[in-house]
């Protein structure tokens, strides 16, 4: 038997991800049918099919660069169009797996997070 697999956005992704809706929501009532936003949305949704499909399908991020700001111990990145990042968690048990989606950043501040260096 296969089991569950929950996403929830929390904190600060939940927060840009309730944004996000909204801002697409009123670009759709304006008449708008293809932006940024929307594009991001679609992808964001698309990944997350995906990850409910394989809560393992993002690229697993070493344990010693976990910023110590997301307080867990495993963390998973995927890439998003317009060069973004979800970052999420996974948590469970023999019947459901949780995801924990974190964080959604645009590449600069993945950078930072991660201590990278943009050149």
């Amino acid at each position: 038997m296969d089991r569950l697999v929950e996403i929830t956005f929390i904190g600060e992704a939940l927060e840009i991800y309730n944004k996000l809706n909204e801002v697409v929501n009123k670009q759709k009532i304006d008449g708008k049918n293809n932006s940024d936003e929307m594009q991001l949305l679609k992808s964001i949704k698309t990944k997350i099919d995906f990850i409910k499909l394989n809560p393992f399908y993002g690229n697993q991020i070493k344990k010693i660069i976990i910023p110590k700001e997301y307080s867990v111990d495993n963390l998973w990145r995927v890439e998003l169009i317009g060069f973004y990042r979800m970052l999420y968690t996974i948590d469970g048990n023999n019947i459901k797996i949780v995801c924990f989606i974190l964080d959604l950043v645009d590449h600069d501040k993945y950078n930072k997070k991660f201590g990278y260096r943009n050149k």
